[in-house]
């Protein structure tokens, strides 16, 4: 299991924001847990510095173009990047240091997979550089992927028929909890166990992580298939619960302890 690090982007600045409580026709609802004074670069070469491969910058909304390629210039190759991609734009960000490209909103249309645009986009950037991002929100007992900044809900379940189905045309699934995203009060333990159960590529788990504790729920639940991110809970975000370094130790770790044919 590996702690796959995460730089958010909001109007050009790195934030933590409670997923749930973005919404474009009321932005004054948005709550901020945290506004970092450095620039994206510096989350990029501190990330670079302690070899954590594989973890995303994430753009929402617009204005953070300038601030996604500052964060890509520091680690070219080091992080993917997700935020408004589609098979028009994907090539420009790979050719300006993203290892991966993330994307959600362009394959689904009317809330349903857009089989078109998938194809179009695996001709563009490639199955091997591809990571779809299937964030959800709990309706009932079932996940469904939402679009749009996690505010729009799709008609598209969590489940195995849809991960293998999606698993021929990508490389990875990164699924952020939305509904505890930012919260730091747990995490979607049904979530994690079906993404264990069911996936048939690596996957990273995102939302509600608060400290160490966390961590290990992940990695035992999700028999070590599952990788995951922290971002509220980490002491260079703002938290209180979970110092960056502690997040580094339990990464090294675990990549020390996982048994052969595992994550």
């Amino acid at each position: 299991m590996k702690f796959r690090p995460c730089i958010d982007l909001h109007d050009g600045q790195v934030k933590q924001i409670i997923g749930s409580t973005l919404n474009d026709e009321r932005p004054e609802q948005l709550r901020t847990n945290f506004t970092a004074s450095h620039p994206s670069s510096w989350f990029a070469e501190l990330y670079r510095r302690d070899d954590l491969t594989g973890g995303h910058i994430i753009k929402l909304g617009p204005g953070n173009d300038e601030a996604a390629l500052e964060a890509l210039a520091a680690w070219p190759g080091g992080m993917q990047l997700g935020g408004s991609i589609t098979a028009e734009n994907g090539g420009f960000w790979l050719d300006h240091g993203a290892s991966h490209v993330i994307v959600t909103s362009y394959v689904f249309r009317d809330g349903l997979i857009d089989e078109d645009n998938l194809r179009r986009l695996v001709q563009a950037v490639g199955r091997e550089r591809l990571v779809l991002d299937l964030s959800c929100r709990r309706r009932g007992d079932d996940y469904f992927i939402v679009t749009d900044r996690w505010q729009r809900f799709t008609k598209i379940t969590i489940s195995a028929e849809v991960l293998a189905h999606l698993a021929g045309s990508c490389a990875e699934f990164l699924i952020h909890a939305a509904d505890v995203e930012g919260k730091c009060q747990g995490v979607e333990l049904d979530l994690i166990g079906k993404l264990a159960a069911w996936s048939p590529l690596p996957a990273t788990y995102a939302g509600g992580v608060r400290h160490i504790a966390d961590l290990e729920l992940i990695r035992d639940l999700g028999q070590g298939r599952l990788d995951a991110t922290v971002g509220s809970a980490l002491d260079i975000f703002g938290g209180t619960e979970m110092t960056y370094a502690q997040a580094v130790s339990f990464h090294q770790q675990g990549k020390i302890a996982t048994p052969a044919g595992k994550r």
